[in-house]
């Protein structure tokens, strides 16, 4: 009686845990258990066998097989699945919205005058917090009107102010003083004061230096022209009456009103203004020109010559 051959033993794909392999060089490594934990390898060794991930692609395998790669632990494999945490936001996130919202909701009441120049400064300045920047313009400056009628060179030696920012600053400068003219302009003078006042101020009240414009008016008393006449030092201007009744001849204009700037603060008239004034007055009368004021503004406030009987 032949001895019957041993059956060989079915052989399951599947892992149950309880098999064992051995790597190249006869050292034991146990499968990962079912709490999902690691293999057992010497550090830097390649597992020959895994039955939870797909073999990888023939030539990742070769090189795997030659010992070119390693295969990722857990560390390595948390940081692939592992989310990103989140980036802080910056303090702040979502300033310039809210500004945006106060203003249209309020208008410029609602706002800081440095916060009014945040909101101006981030139309130059898109990214990034600009409160640093407008405070310190504003502490330099003084005001927010100081930081519109600054020239651009005292603008350019402020860090952090560039073109972009000077532009969109004169820009507003600008705007203001169309704004005052035109409603200075809408009815006669002498019926609209204290928008001829406020154009006065917006116009000359910040300037370093004196300067002198001239408003002419026609037959109704309405804005025809302001234009700068002459231009002078911190406490002086040259004025000469000829040049004065000249260009009011050229404009056709039927009355002249003086402006011009005390950049000391102080308003008050000097004695080189009240006789400048007389005599352009006197000029004016023999070409039959009415000089209906001599106004002198400043930082804090302003003097007419006719308020105060000089005239």
């Amino acid at each position: 009686m032949s001895a019957e051959k041993p059956r060989k033993t079915a052989t399951s794909s599947i892992d149950d845990g309880s098999r064992v392999y051995f790597d190249p060089n006869g050292e034991l490594a146990s499968l990962t258990s079912s709490l999902g934990e690691a293999p057992l390898t010497k550090p830097g060794k390649p597992t020959r066998a895994s039955t939870n991930k797909k073999a990888p692609a023939n030539g990742a395998l070769d090189a795997r097989e030659n010992g070119a790669g390693e295969t990722a632990g857990p560390e390595d494999e948390n940081e692939k699945t592992a989310k990103p945490g989140k980036t802080p936001k910056p303090h702040y996130f979502g300033h310039r919205q809210r500004l945006r919202e106060r203003f249209l909701k309020g208008g410029s009441a609602a706002l800081a005058e440095y916060e009014i120049l945040e909101l101006l400064l981030c139309m130059a300045i898109p990214r990034g917090d600009v409160k640093p920047l407008a405070k310190s313009l504003i502490d330099r400056f003084g005001s927010l009107a100081g930081v519109l009628a600054a020239s651009q060179e005292e603008l350019a030696t402020c860090k952090g102010v560039g073109e972009a920012a000077i532009a969109a600053i004169k820009i507003a400068e600008a705007s203001a003083q169309v704004l005052s003219r035109e409603r200075a302009m809408e009815l006669p003078v002498i019926a609209s004061w204290e928008q001829l006042i406020d154009y006065c101020r917006v116009r000359l009240g910040h300037r370093k230096t004196e300067e002198l414009h001239l408003l002419f008016l026609d037959r109704k008393n309405r804005l025809i022209a302001d234009e700068c006449h002459q231009r002078g030092t911190v406490d002086h201007t040259p004025v000469y009456p000829r040049e004065v009744i000249k260009r009011a001849l050229e404009l056709h204009a039927s009355a002249i009103i003086l402006v011009h700037n005390h950049p000391s603060g102080d308003a008050t008239p000097s004695r080189g203004d009240i006789d400048m004034t007389r005599k352009i007055v006197d000029a004016a009368k023999a070409m039959e020109i009415n000089v209906h004021d001599h106004i002198i503004v400043s930082r804090a406030g302003y003097n007419s010559f006719k308020t105060l009987g000089l005239i």
